[in-house]
């Protein structure tokens, strides 16, 4: 087999293993946010990842971002904190595979906030897709009957947007700057870390201590495989792919998140639960088919953020 060919088998699978751990990690963090409430489960989560990413940026010798940079750090290190709080909440109070399909969402939103930050309009067909997951979501929450949304549903729809806001935020401050990326994450995940632990005070240390070996399983898990691992493997596979194809794979989050809550927590829907979950995935993949056809038309204006990880 060509070299090139075992490489682009290495990056698809390596991109397959991002979408799967992230899809896994729904399960992961409502049996932990369960066991020691959500502010110290996010504390926790982050608090690995901070030691883990730290140690991988001083064996590399990272520069950590300076100035400007290490402003536009700190403000994204808010709105991710603010993404994970948000989705973290809102699992506990729904099903995992609800949770893995809302926050999908956010790929159809960012490429609309980007529009409007660009003033580029996207084509029409895009908002059809859209319109069409929002169907999709309503089907996927009826759980067989007209219904209104959970809190949890809303507050992992609510992770979805902030999320689209956090990543259309990152491409615009973050474009021509020469700060490395590892450094500006590192950041990132101190201030997740530091705001998360105020919020859980007192109780962090307790929880700490009470934890069991499941529980300390899905912590390493979240804070080392969820955070540390698939974002280095998603910065190293997207540069020897195209975006394109980085963005099929790892956006099979979703069927990923699917397949967790049925294999490891029971989690089952319903006939009209499936199709809504099925529209979602279509539309988004619809969505951003036409997002990229429009961004490589001759004499075209769209812009388009990076894919949120």
């Amino acid at each position: 087999m060509p070299a090139i060919l075992r490489s682009d088998r290495l990056v698809d699978i390596l991109l397959i293993g991002v979408a799967m751990v992230w899809g896994a990690s729904f399960v992961a963090a409502k049996d932990l946010a369960e066991e020691v409430g959500v502010p110290s489960a996010v504390a926790l989560r982050f608090l690995v990842a901070v030691l883990a990413l730290g140690l991988l940026c001083l064996l590399r010798r990272e520069r950590l971002p300076r100035g400007r940079g290490l402003g536009i750090a700190l403000l994204l290190g808010c709105t991710q904190a603010a993404i994970i709080g948000l989705e973290t909440a809102g699992v506990v109070l729904t099903s995992a595979t609800n949770a893995g399909f809302l926050i999908s969402l956010s790929l159809v939103m960012t490429p609309v906030l980007e529009g409007l930050a660009s003033r580029r309009w996207l084509p029409r067909g895009y908002f059809v897709a859209a319109v069409a997951a929002v169907v999709g979501v309503c089907l996927l929450v009826s759980d067989g009957g007209l219904r209104s949304p959970t809190l949890g549903d809303l507050l992992v729809i609510l992770a979805a947007v902030v999320r689209a806001v956090h990543v259309t935020a990152s491409g615009h401050l973050t474009r021509g700057r020469t700060e490395g990326s590892l450094g500006m994450v590192l950041v990132q995940l101190g201030v997740c870390a530091g705001l998360s632990s105020l919020v859980a005070g007192a109780a962090l240390p307790a929880s700490i201590g009470r934890l069991s070996v499941g529980g300390w399983v899905d912590v390493l898990f979240l804070g080392v495989l969820c955070s540390v691992f698939a974002f280095v493997v998603q910065l190293w596979a997207v540069r020897r792919t195209s975006a394109s194809r980085a963005s099929i794979l790892m956006g099979t989050e979703p069927v990923w998140a699917l397949a967790a809550g049925f294999l490891l927590a029971g989690e089952r829907i319903g006939i009209v639960g499936a199709l809504g979950s099925l529209v979602i995935l279509v539309s988004t993949y619809a969505g951003q088919a036409i997002e990229r056809r429009a961004r490589r038309a001759p004499g075209s204006t769209v812009l388009v953020a990076p894919a949120p990880n």
